[in-house]
């Protein structure tokens, strides 16, 4: 009989460390999907770089250098969207700037192929959009915009959230991009 209690107690404490177990691991998979992505790395950073510059090359544009205190920029704001639930909204800041969401990791050169896409509205001899959004694609070509700062965060509904803000800023009403 007393054999019996301890399997009991046994298998009572077992559930109990059990159920701990399964509340921590579901905390932690709480606490994961509302932390900021991790800060990209050089690689990416070469990565946003690299596909700004294509994107300028194509139009005669000079290349952009990377500058750490926009990156940090970006990333502060990032950041900030997850206590907003990531709601797609522009930071009002001083520097020009492009945002995007969409799943998985969303590199670098993927957000600025959305950005990019939109070249297609974008009519140089009007200096304007026909057809659809296209004050994404000037700002990335614009010529003045010489440091690029990227960055990104997973939100809690599976979307990464990407901003990047470039110094000077761009899009000057009667100002043409290049």
């Amino acid at each position: 009989m007393m054999r019996s209690q301890k399997m009991s107690l046994n298998n009572e404490a077992s559930t109990k460390v059990l159920l701990v177990g399964q509340m921590l691991m579901v905390m932690m998979v709480i606490a994961t999907a509302a932390k900021p992505f991790p800060t990209d790395n050089k690689s990416s950073h070469k990565a946003y770089l690299d596909a700004h510059n294509a994107v300028r090359a194509k139009v005669g544009v000079g290349p952009m250098t990377w500058n750490k205190t926009l990156e940090d920029y970006a990333q502060k704001y990032a950041n900030s969207r997850l206590s907003n639930k990531c709601e797609f909204e522009h930071s009002g800041g001083p520097y020009g700037e492009n945002l995007c969401e969409g799943y998985g990791e969303m590199p670098g050169e993927q957000a600025v192929k959305y950005w990019a896409d939109e070249k297609s509205h974008y009519d140089y001899a009007s200096n304007s959009c026909v057809g659809g959004e296209c004050g994404h694609y000037t700002q990335l070509v614009w010529r003045n915009s010489v440091q690029l700062g990227c960055a990104r965060t997973m939100c809690s509904n599976g979307w990464m959230f990407v901003i990047c803000s470039y110094y000077p800023p761009g899009n000057y009403l009667d100002q043409r991009p290049y």
